[in-house]
């Protein structure tokens, strides 16, 4: 998953974006691209988180997945209307902050004009929880991605790393300073959850 490089012996990983995971779509609706998931190599059937984008290019069901919560932004594009069971339509498009609901309500996109690409984040619920944020330094957690959506570099324990467009700097280290020289991206954090810590 990446390459591996030594930060004051605390490992970083580089994910360029041309060697993100390619697989279809749990319900074969499309195409996603996978950027990380824990464990390693984990299917879609038995991760415990999960970071992804995806493109898509028509109105649909998205997949469902049983005990994961999810948050979605989108990238780029119109925009999508997103009507989740339970809830009021939901209207997100590049501009709008990432929306967290659960991945196993029936969940429909309606497109406002043409296709867009997604940030998909999931977690396991009862054993992970996170956070997605646009912009801004990376907050200590037991794993944090950063998602380059420009051409930046981020400043590591003090040694810079250039990132392009798509490329993600994955950090399993909380105490690893993450500094991104630059807003054009997006920060992912996960922990244990409360409840899964012995």
């Amino acid at each position: 998953m990446g390459s591996e490089m030594c930060i004051r012996d605390r490992p970083v990983r580089l994910l360029k974006a041309a060697t993100h995971r390619r697989m279809t779509w749990k319900n074969g609706g499309g195409e996603t691209m996978e950027i990380a998931v824990h464990p390693e190599g984990a299917g879609l059937a038995d991760f415990g988180w999960r970071v992804s984008m995806a493109t898509v290019a028509a109105d649909g069901p998205f997949s469902a997945f049983p005990g994961i919560d999810r948050t979605l932004a989108v990238l780029a594009g119109a925009g999508m209307h997103l009507d989740i069971a339970g809830q009021d339509t939901r209207f997100l498009d590049p501009t709008t902050p990432p929306l967290a609901f659960p991945a196993d309500a029936a969940t429909t996109a309606r497109l406002a004009g043409g296709a867009i690409t997604d940030l998909n984040v999931m977690t396991r619920r009862g054993a992970f929880t996170h956070r997605l944020t646009r912009g801004g330094d990376a907050p200590p957690a037991a794993w944090r991605l950063l998602i380059a959506r420009a051409p930046i570099t981020v400043l590591a324990d003090g040694q810079t790393v250039a990132l392009e467009k798509d490329d993600a700097l994955l950090c399993d280290d909380a105490n690893t300073a993450l500094a991104p020289r630059g807003h054009d991206h997006y920060l992912v954090a996960i922990d244990p959850a409360q409840e899964a810590t012995p």
